[in-house]
């Protein structure tokens, strides 16, 4: 059986006979303690998961019997490597299920294409022969409570009356303006923001920014993980490491706390010059996020299609056709050639 988007169940793809998802052995989804990432429990999606790497980007995708592995959902190179025992990783937490069915992946993908001009050919095959996959991506969320001291300065702006020499009939006459100065004095304090939930994707086989413009994940909340939301689908390991992730996440954090920083201190203008944060009561989840994702080549380079499996939001990378521009650049000129000639006779 396979998990049907459609009805959220376990559904024969033979006979149509439906189930509904076994119940997580955890029910509630809960945080981990980040001090304590190094005895996190290793374990695998499922008892039964296979894995395999791709040998053209290596990517490493896990999946349950009967999937098989093969062509690459990133590159879309031909797997020929032979599936093993996925080998033990951080187990998911969560999962947020797919809500966006195949053909309804395929009609996103459809209607993004006809507002694209002069797609190659490749990326319109992708569209027709429904060569999309559905893949669980891998990401990482934190939480954490911080408190932050900067140093700085306010800047205030204020009018001075200005003197200024013109050249009027010949001659030089003075004259007065208004000029915008702003003064600068120190301004120190502290903030305290919390965070909840900062998403960081644990892939580097899509770039950051695509799935940034892939948010927000749809209403559906994040379900406790639960192998049956897995099958019919792959999952991807994930490239970067709980470690790596939390530094990624106190950048965008970082971020946040300036702009609290500046509006702390005021005035007109801010300069901030040194924050020192400290992060407290950090904790993390992994989970597995949707996305129905195809890949094509032209000219030696690899293109990826991406739609998010809660909202079919479509993201994808797309060359120009060379011939397609020129031809139409011809077209053009026949035109007005035409009517060039059509003009000169009447």
């Amino acid at each position: 059986m396979e998990f049907d988007p459609g009805s959220g169940k376990l559904k024969c793809a033979y006979c149509g006979t439906a189930a509904a998802v076994p119940e997580a052995s955890k029910p509630s989804l809960r945080e981990l303690p980040f001090s304590e990432y190094e005895h996190a429990s290793a374990g695998q999606i499922s008892e039964q998961a296979l894995q395999v790497t791709c040998a053209g980007c290596g990517v490493t995708v896990q999946f349950e019997p009967p999937e098989v592995a093969g062509a690459c959902p990133f590159c879309a190179a031909p797997i020929v490597a032979q599936p093993k025992a996925a080998d033990p990783l951080v187990a998911p937490h969560g999962v947020l299920p797919f809500h966006v069915s195949r053909e309804a992946g395929n009609q996103a993908v459809r209607a993004w294409l006809r507002g694209l001009w002069f797609a190659p050919d490749g990326l319109k095959k992708l569209a027709q022969t429904e060569a999309l996959q559905g893949v669980y991506l891998p990401y990482w969320t934190f939480d954490a409570n911080t408190r932050s001291d900067y140093r700085g300065e306010r800047g205030t702006h204020h009018w001075e009356t200005e003197v200024y020499t013109s050249v009027e009939n010949g001659g030089q006459v003075q004259r007065t303006r208004q000029v915008m100065r702003t003064r600068w004095e120190p301004a120190w304090g502290t903030v305290s923001l919390s965070f909840d939930d900062v998403l960081v994707p644990a892939t580097r086989a899509v770039s950051m920014q695509r799935l940034g413009r892939l948010d927000p994940w749809g209403p559906e909340p994040v379900r406790p993980y639960e192998p049956g939301f897995l099958a019919g689908f792959k999952a991807q390991r994930y490239q970067i490491g709980l470690p790596q992730g939390y530094e990624i996440a106190k950048g965008v954090m970082k971020n946040q706390i300036e702009d609290q920083c500046r509006r702390d201190i005021g005035g007109d203008e801010q300069r901030v010059q040194s924050v020192e944060t400290e992060y407290r009561d950090v904790t993390f989840k992994h989970i597995l996020l949707p996305v129905w994702i195809g890949a094509y080549r032209f000219q030696g380079k690899v293109y990826q299609v991406l739609v998010n499996g809660g909202t079919a939001e479509v993201q994808g990378g797309r060359p120009y056709s060379v011939w397609k521009i020129l031809a139409a650049v011809l077209i053009g000129l026949v035109v007005v050639l035409i009517l060039a000639l059509l003009s000169q006779r009447s």
